[in-house]
């Protein structure tokens, strides 16, 4: 019997919130436990939104764990963007923006108590600062394109990070981190180096538009961060993305 885990990849950047999918994956004990987690979900982000990637399994969840996940479920989470909610057992784990430092603080805290003392809550929120808007507005959820299977930058994406180099002069030389991401087509070990070299293509291109090098990290999601399912061209095409993060 392997321990619970589920995971809720929340909205993107505000100014889009409202249209970008909430995707729910893990395994959970029963159809009843999933369809509770869903229902609740669809009330608080619409039906439209929440993509289910819910599997029924063998695992073992805490006592009463489908009703607190109903009361975890709850209106605060919708001040979150571009984040994350783990649910290991009784261990939560939230991350992701918010607009200032007290709705940072009281998001945890809405959700520490909305549970029993056996939960752990991890605080993983951030202030959601001018420079990331400023990158997420000059992204604007457009595709930065590769060839097939290549960490080779097709002209249409090279125009996008010609915008995002513009972007990027404009932060004051903030540290930023480049994440590429993948669909779920072939292994996960290959996705993990492709989206690597990806991250790596585009802070080579950036380097080349005058980005210092040691201003931007890297790093390859692969296929575990989706954005939509994957079961449909359109959402793999979503999923195949790079991330612009400015750093703490």
């Amino acid at each position: 019997m392997r321990q619970l885990v589920l995971v809720f990849l929340l909205a993107c950047a505000p100014a889009i919130a409202q249209l970008t999918p909430v995707v729910i994956s893990g395994t959970v004990p029963d159809e009843a436990t999933k369809a509770a987690i869903l229902q609740r979900a669809r009330a608080l982000y619409g039906v439209a939104r929440v993509v289910d990637q819910v599997a029924v399994g063998s695992v073992v969840a805490p006592p009463n764990w489908s009703a607190h996940m109903q009361k975890l479920l709850a209106e605060p989470l919708k001040q979150v963007t571009q984040g994350q909610l783990t649910v290991e057992g009784n261990r939560v784990g939230i991350r992701g923006d918010v607009a200032n430092e007290a709705l940072r603080q009281q998001v945890a805290s809405d959700m520490a108590n909305s549970l029993n003392p056996t939960y752990t809550i991890s605080n993983g929120l951030r202030v959601n600062a001018p420079a990331q808007k400023l990158l997420d507005t000059a992204l604007a959820r457009r595709i930065i394109e590769f060839e097939s299977g290549q960490a080779v930058l097709r002209p249409s994406g090279m125009l996008i990070l010609d915008e995002m180099a513009a972007a990027l002069g404009q932060i004051g030389g903030r540290k930023v981190e480049v994440i590429g991401h993948t669909d779920n087509t072939g292994t996960r070990e290959a996705n993990l180096a492709l989206s690597l070299a990806r991250a790596g293509a585009v802070r080579s291109y950036l380097a080349a538009k005058g980005i210092a090098v040691a201003s931007i990290a890297v790093a390859g999601a692969g296929p575990d961060q989706p954005l939509a399912d994957n079961s449909s061209p359109e959402g793999r095409a979503r999923n195949r993305r790079i991330e612009f993060r400015v750093a703490d």
